[in-house]
């Protein structure tokens, strides 16, 4: 794991693949396509999920045959489903400890709040997606896999702090930029806790512009982590916000 520290403070992703409006009305509806096989990518699968492989598999599955034909994931993806989305962020389990209470914001297709629920069933999940149709997939695909330890709630980030009890960690993936997305993630954890917003390329620049946010919400410290470089040819980097 790589660690690419800022200076402490001393107080301290689903983006909708529907067109819209009558373009989006317009468009043919999106064909199911066949899982990918994991190939190359299986050690670090079976190294990850475990005796749960079988429930990532399943949960591929949905993402490419029903998640692409009601507009989860964009059709283009299907090829690349296990490095780009599955894998890449079941990785940041690692930095999650035991037990501990999650909320994914932003859950969409349930990246990465599904495939951490699937990689530890130690952790309680709650998946908060505003979008009906999304929340009606993610329902289904729970109750598929029988994840008792995964909450869907529909609502907003901004409402859902007094609807999911004591959060230790908030994940989110392709919401907003980090300056933003402090903004409705942060309040979640409620003094006390940590956000790990899985990021690209640009985790050092966003986490620079973000700070000068930090001390109004007592973060104490932050940094961007890669992870997964030991499993995975393009490790994942997170912003990991530390109250």
């Amino acid at each position: 794991m790589t660690v690419s520290r800022s200076t402490p403070h001393p107080a301290a992703s689903g983006q909708d693949t529907n067109g819209s409006g009558a373009e989006g009305a317009s468009r043919p509806a999106p064909e199911p396509q066949p899982a990918p096989e994991l190939g190359e990518h299986e050690a670090a699968a079976r190294t990850i999920f475990d005796d749960r492989l079988d429930l990532a598999r399943r949960y591929t599955e949905h993402l490419a045959s029903s998640g692409i034909v009601r507009g989860l994931i964009g059709p283009r993806e299907a090829p690349r489903l296990w490095e780009r989305h599955v894998l890449n962020c079941a990785v940041v389990e690692s930095l999650i400890p035991r037990n501990a209470h999650v909320a994914d914001v932003g859950s969409g297709a349930g990246l990465p709040g599904l495939c951490l629920a699937i990689a530890r069933p130690d952790l309680s999940i709650t998946l908060i997606e505003p979008l009906e149709r999304r929340v009606a997939w993610l329902e289904e695909i729970v109750a598929d896999l029988g994840l008792d330890n995964v909450r869907v709630l529909r609502a907003r980030a901004e409402q859902a702090k007094n609807q999911v009890g004591p959060v230790d960690v908030v994940t989110a993936r392709a919401v907003s930029a980090l300056i933003g997305l402090v903004d409705i993630t942060l309040p979640l954890l409620k003094g006390s806790g940590e956000l790990l917003a899985l990021k690209g390329r640009s985790a050092q620049d966003e986490l620079r512009k973000a700070s000068k946010k930090f001390n109004r919400f007592g973060v104490r410290s932050s940094e961007v982590v890669t992870v997964g470089e030991d499993l995975l040819e393009e490790p994942t980097t997170v912003v990991r916000l530390v109250l």
